[in-house]
C-alpha cells in the first residue's frame, strides 16, 4: 500500500539550531514547513555532542550551553506547532523548483515546493587517533570524543589532545572539575578565540592546566580498558608519560553528506556551494544553510547560520507564493502571528 505523501511548503532537512531557526523564519512568513532529522531528538550536534558546552557567540546571550540554546529555540518555535519527522534519513529527492518529492529510509514521502538543507556536518563521527589498543579504552569510556555531562569528569586526571576550539573550550570548562588536566598539542599555538586564549594563559599560570607542547599522542598504557597513562612524543622522538585515567582527543569530525551528495547539486569536500544573497544551491529551489553551506567569506558560526536561515526563508516566499508580493515588516511591529 502506497503511503500518502506529506504535503508542505518547505521541507527542512536537519533539526539542529539552524534548522530550528529556519522553521521559525518560515513560520513567521506563513510558510508551512516540516523538520526532518535522522536523530531521535531535535538539537543536532548541540544536543548529541556538547549539551553542556558553553557557546559564547549567540547575540544577547553572554554564554549559553548547547542544550539550553536548543530549548530556547524550541520555545521560540512552539507557537507554530511545526511538525517533524525524527529518526528519518532522507534518501531521495526528485522533481523541480516548486514541486519536489522527498523519500526517507522509513518509507515516508514528502511533497514540498522548496527544500532547505540544514544538515550541519552531515553524517559525522570523530577523527580517531591511530593508537594501538584504542578500541579497548573506547569501550571502557577511558577514551571519549564528546562531553555530554561535565559532572562525569569530576576528580579525573584528564589528557585533552588538540589545538582547536573544542580542545580549548573543554579544557577551560573541565579545569575546575579535573584533579589534573593536561592539554597536548603538536605546537605551542592554538586556534581559538582571543578571549579563550587569554583564559588558557591564565589557567596555565594558575596551575589549573598544564600545557604539553610541542607533543602529540604516541601510546596508551593500561590494562583491561583502564587507562593508566598517555604517552606523548615530540618532534625529536623524545617521549613522556602523562599519568591519566581519561583521554579526550578533539581532532575534528569526519563528515559525509551521505545521499545528499547524489542529488545533483555541486558539492565541495562535504559542503554545498550556495549563492550568498539567497543561500540557493546549484539545484533551483534547494537551499543550504549553516555549516553545510559554503561561499566566499563564510564563517562557520551558529549566528551566521541564523542569518542564512532568514535569507533562505525570504528567498523561498516567492516560490510558494508566486503571485503575492512580500511586504517585509520588522518582527517588533509584526509580532508572532496567531496560529
Amino acid at each position: 500500500m502506497t503511503q500518502t505523501p506529506l504535503q508542505t511548503d518547505v521541507a527542512i532537512i536537519g533539526a539542529g539550531p539552524t534548522g530550528l531557526f529556519a522553521a521559525f523564519q518560515c513560520a513567521m512568513l506563513r510558510l508551512n514547513c516540516l523538520l526532518i532529522d535522522v536523530l531521535p531528538e531535535i538539537g543536532g550536534q548541540c544536543v548529541a555532542l556538547y549539551p553542556e558546552k558553553p557557546i559564547y557567540d549567540i547575540p544577547a546571550c553572554p554564554a549559553v550551553e548547547g542544550a539550553q540554546l536548543i530549548a530556547n529555540l524550541e520555545q521560540q518555535l512552539a507557537p507554530f506547532n511545526v511538525p517533524r519527522l525524527l529518526k528519518h534519513r532522507l534518501e531521495s529527492l526528485s522533481g523541480h523548483r516548486g514541486d519536489f518529492t522527498l523519500g526517507t529510509d522509513k518509507g515516508a514521502h514528502i511533497k514540498a515546493k522548496a527544500v532547505i538543507i540544514a544538515a550541519g556536518a552531515g553524517a559525522f563521527g570523530p577523527n580517531r587517533p591511530p593508537l594501538d589498543g584504542l578500541e579497548d579504552f573506547e569501550n571502557s569510556g577511558a577514551v571519549q570524543y564528546y562531553v555530554r555531562r561535565k559532572a562525569d569528569f569530576e576528580g579525573r586526571s584528564i589528557v585533552i589532545a588538540g589545538g582547536g576550539d573544542s580542545a580549548l573550550d573543554w579544557a577551560l570548562a573541565l579545569k575546575d572539575k579535573a584533579e589534573k588536566l593536561y592539554l597536548v598539542h603538536r605546537r605551542d599555538r592554538f586556534r581559538g578565540a582571543p578571549e579563550s586564549l587569554r583564559q588558557l594563559d591564565e589557567a596555565v599560570e594558575n596551575g589549573q592546566i598544564e600545557k604539553i607542547v610541542p607533543y602529540q599522542l604516541h601510546a596508551l598504557h593500561g590494562q583491561n580498558g583502564a587507562l593508566e597513562a598517555v604517552e606523548v612524543v615530540d618532534l625529536e622522538g623524545n617521549t613522556r608519560k602523562l599519568h591519566a585515567n581519561t583521554l579526550l582527543p578533539f581532532f575534528g569530525l569526519a563528515t559525509d553528506l551521505g545521499p545528499i551528495a547524489r542529488w545533483g547539486m555541486d558539492t565541495v569536500r562535504s559542503t554545498i556551494p550556495v549563492t550568498p544573497s539567497s543561500c540557493e544551491t546549484s539545484l533551483p529551489g534547494v537551499f543550504a544553510i549553516g555549516d553545510v553551506a559554503t561561499y566566499p567569506g563564510k564563517l562557520k558560526l551558529i549566528l551566521q547560520g541564523f542569518s542564512e536561515a532568514a535569507m533562505a526563508a525570504h528567498s523561498i516566499y516567492p516560490i510558494v507564493n508566486p503571485d503575492q508580493a512580500l511586504h517585509f515588516e520588522y518582527s517588533t511591529s509584526k509580532g508572532v502571528p496567531n496560529t
